[in-house]
C-alpha cells in the first residue's frame, strides 16, 4: 500500500477543485505526531477526521453570504436581494454559466457546493478505505464509525446529484493527483448511497447511547435514507425509515413550552423550539441532527457567528430607502449609546431585530401568499415581523419635533406616494422567532452564535407525508402534514386539500433556512419526471425532456413573482429558465479532467460533448464503476 501523505486529508481533490497544481505543492511534507498512521488507530482518530465534514455542513449555514442563500434563491422562497451592485444572482440565464465565479458572496455560491461536497466525500472515504487499520472495543464500535462516514458521503452525494444530476462518483482515497474521472449516472449514485445508508443506520448509535450532541446519529441516517429512498422512488422504503424515527419512543414533536423563555407568557411552542439555546437540549425531542455554534466550543470554525440576521433581515435600518411621510429620514440602526447627528438614540430596534441587508429577499410567496390561517403560531405578532411593525426612531425627528417619531412605518403617504425607495432589499417581513439570534458582540447585531437545525422530526413527518402522496394514501399524507400543522395552531387538511403544492406550502411555512430548498425541489422535479405522475398543474413530466420542461422551473414561475414578472432590479431583470433545475458543472473542473469526461448539464456551453456516462454497479466491498 502506498504510503499516506498528510496533503491528502486537508487538500482538495485536485481535478475537482482546481485547474492546475505544481510539483511543489506536490512535494511529500514531514509526517507530524498528528499524520494518519498515528491518528488512525483507534475510533477517536477516525472521529478527529470526520470533524472536518462537520465543519462543512456549518459553513452551509453560517457567516456572510453563505451558500443556503443560493439553495433558497434557486427556488420559489426567495430571490437574492443585493440591488446595490452588479454581480449577485438575479438574472439566472445570463450569470449562471460554467466559467462564471460560481463562489463569491457577492455572486452566489453554487461552486461551494460542488467543491465542499467533494470536500466531505473525500474526507469521510479517507475514513471508509482506512477503516480496518485500527483497534476497536468491538465490531459496534467499528461500524458505528464507519457509518458516520458513510453519512457524511452520502449526504454530499445527495445533494450533488439534486444539485448537478450526473456526476462523478468518488469511493477510494486519492492520495495523487488525478486526471480521469468520469461522469456517473444519479440514478447508480442513488442506488450506492442508499446502500451505505441502509447499512449506517443499523450501526450508527444514537445519541442516547453516545452521549455527544451535535454528531450524527441513528436517526440522522434514517433521515437521510428516506430523502435517498424519495429519490429515487422506493416509497415504501421512504415510509419505513420515516417511520423508524417518528415511532422510535424517543423523538416526538414539541409541543408543551421548554427552555429559556418557557415562563415568558407572551411566547409559545413556536417561539422555544427556534430559539438557538433551545436547539441542543436533552429535552428537546424534535431535534434530530444540529450543528453546533458555541463561543466556548474550540474546534475548527465551531465559534461561527450565524449571521443569519444579516442574510435575512431586510435593510430596514437606512434612513434613505425608510422616509417619514414629511419626507424626512425616518429610521437608523444605531442602538441605545449612538448618537445620530449627535442626538442620542432613544429607540434601539436594531438590538431587537438585527441589521439586515436584505441579501435573502423573502418572496411575496413566502413571506405573505402562504400564511392562510389566522391561527397560525408561525405567523403571529409575537413570532412574525412586517415592516409595519417598526416604528420611525431617527432621534432627529424627535428633536424637530416631527409628529412621525415613534409612529409605525408606512410604505406609502396618504397621496399614495410610495416611502420606501427600494422595496426589493428593504420592505418585506420575516420569521423573527427563527432569524433573531442574540449577538451580544456586535454593536449591530448581525446574528451571533448558536446551534441550528439541519434535520428535524417536523421535516421527517413531512418526508413520509410525501411518499404517502406518491403512492396516492392521501388520508395518511393529510396525517403527517396535520401534525405539524395542528402543533402551530392551524386547521387539519382533508384529503382534498393533499398535492405536492399544498406540502412544499408546509414545508416554506415550516422548515424556512433549515431545507436545501432547491435539492427539494429538484428531488420532486425528478420524481415527477421519473413516474409520469399528474401535477397539481395539469401537467405530466418526463426525464426525455427533463433540461427543456420539468417541476423546479414550473413551481418557481407560478410561485416566485420576481422570476414570473421577470422584475425589475437596478442592475438586472429577475429570470430563470428550465434548465436550471440542474446547475451547471464548473468548466475549470472539466477543463483539467484531461484524461477523462465529464459531461456539462443541458443547456450550458459545453453540453455538446456530451458522452454517455458510466455507471455504478454493485459488488464486493465498495461495487466498481463500468462503462456502459
Amino acid at each position: 500500500m502506498k504510503k499516506y501523505n498528510i496533503i491528502t486529508i486537508f487538500t482538495l481533490i485536485m481535478v475537482l477543485v482546481s485547474s492546475s497544481c505544481t510539483e511543489e505543492f506536490l512535494e511529500p511534507k514531514p509526517l507530524s505526531f498528528y499524520a494518519p498512521e498515528n491518528t488512525f488507530v483507534d475510533a477517536a482518530g477516525f472521529d478527529a477526521a470526520l470533524i472536518a465534514c462537520l465543519r462543512n455542513i456549518r459553513h452551509e449555514f453560517y457567516g456572510d453570504g453563505n451558500p443556503m442563500i443560493t439553495e433558497n434563491i434557486f427556488s420559489e422562497v426567495a430571490v437574492e436581494g443585493t440591488t446595490d451592485k452588479t454581480g449577485p444572482a438575479m438574472d439566472l440565464p445570463a450569470q449562471i454559466l460554467p466559467d462564471a465565479n460560481l463562489d463569491n458572496t457577492n455572486t452566489n455560491r453554487i461552486g461551494w457546493y460542488w467543491k465542499e461536497g467533494y470536500k466531505k466525500v473525500k474526507y469521510a472515504s479517507v475514513v471508509i478505505a482506512r477503516i480496518d487499520q485500527a483497534e476497536y472495543a468491538n465490531e459496534a464500535e467499528r461500524n458505528h464509525v464507519l457509518g458516520k462516514a458513510y453519512f457524511h458521503r452520502s449526504r454530499a452525494y445527495y445533494m450533488l446529484t439534486q444539485q448537478f444530476g450526473d456526476v462523478p462518483l468518488i469511493l477510494g482515497e486519492i492520495s495523487e493527483p488525478k486526471l480521469d474521472f468520469f461522469t456517473c449516472t444519479r440514478e447508480s449514485i442513488l442506488e450506492k448511497i442508499k446502500k451505505d445508508m441502509e447499512f449506517a443506520a443499523q450501526w450508527v448509535k444514537t445519541e442516547s447511547e453516545t452521549g455527544v450532541v451535535g454528531d450524527v446519529t441513528k436517526a440522522a441516517c434514517y433521515h437521510l435514507l428516506t430523502k435517498i429512498n424519495l429519490a429515487k422512488g422506493d416509497f415504501d422504503d421512504a415510509i419505513a425509515s420515516a417511520s423508524a424515527i417518528i415511532n422510535d419512543g424517543y423523538h416526538h414533536l414539541m409541543t408543551e413550552r421548554f427552555g429559556v423563555d418557557k415562563d415568558d407568557p407572551t411566547k409559545d411552542i413556536i417561539w422555544d423550539l427556534h430559539q438557538a439555546p433551545n436547539k441542543s437540549l436533552s429535552e428537546n425531542k424534535e431535534r434530530i441532527f444540529n450543528i453546533m455554534s458555541r463561543e466556548e466550543l474550540i474546534e475548527d470554525d465551531a465559534s461561527k457567528r450565524s449571521s443569519i440576521m444579516r442574510q435575512c433581515v431586510p435593510f430596514w435600518g437606512s434612513g434613505a430607502k425608510n422616509k417619514t411621510p414629511s419626507g424626512k429620514s425616518g429610521v437608523t440602526d444605531k442602538p441605545l449609546g449612538s448618537k445620530v447627528g449627535g442626538i442620542p438614540v432613544e429607540i434601539d430596534q436594531v438590538t431587537k431585530y438585527g441589521r439586515g441587508i436584505g441579501r435573502c429577499r423573502q418572496t411575496p410567496y413566502h413571506h405573505t401568499d402562504i400564511w392562510t390561517d389566522p391561527n397560525d403560531m408561525r405567523h403571529n405578532e409575537s413570532n412574525w415581523v412586517d415592516m409595519e411593525d417598526l416604528v420611525y426612531n431617527d432621534p432627529r425627528l424627535k428633536a424637530d419635533g416631527d409628529p412621525w417619531y415613534g409612529q409605525n412605518l408606512r410604505l406609502y403617504d396618504d397621496n399614495g406616494g410610495i416611502l420606501c425607495t427600494d422595496t426589493i432589499r428593504s420592505w418585506y417581513g420575516w420569521p423573527h422567532y427563527k432569524l433573531f439570534i442574540a449577538d451580544p458582540t456586535d454593536a449591530t447585531p448581525d446574528g451571533g452564535r448558536g446551534d441550528w437545525y439541519v434535520y428535524r422530526l417536523a421535516e421527517t413527518y413531512l418526508l413520509r407525508a410525501e411518499a404517502y402522496f406518491w403512492k396516492d394514501d392521501l388520508q395518511k399524507a393529510a396525517d403527517d402534514v396535520n401534525a405539524v400543522r395542528t402543533r402551530a395552531g392551524c386547521a387539519p387538511f382533508t384529503t382534498t386539500d393533499i398535492n405536492i403544492g399544498t406540502i412544499l406550502d408546509e414545508r416554506a411555512r415550516e422548515l424556512f433556512y433549515e431545507e436545501p430548498r432547491k435539492t427539494e425541489l429538484t428531488r420532486m422535479a425528478f420524481i415527477f419526471a421519473q413516474t409520469g405522475k399528474l401535477c397539481y398543474n395539469g401537467k405530466t413530466y418526463s426525464m426525455s425532456n427533463f433540461s427543456e420542461d420539468n417541476f423546479w422551473y414550473d413551481r418557481v414561475m407560478e410561485k416566485n413573482i420576481f422570476y414570473k414578472t421577470e422584475a425589475r432590479a437596478p442592475h438586472y431583470n429577475y429570470r430563470a429558465a428550465p434548465w436550471i433545475a440542474l446547475w451547471p458543472i464548473p468548466a475549470a473542473t472539466i477543463n483539467a479532467n484531461t484524461q477523462g469526461h465529464i459531461n456539462q448539464n443541458k443547456g450550458y456551453p459545453g453540453a455538446e460533448n456530451y458522452q454517455t456516462p458510466w455507471k455504478w454497479v454493485d459488488g464486493e466491498g465498495e461495487g466498481e464503476l463500468v462503462e456502459q
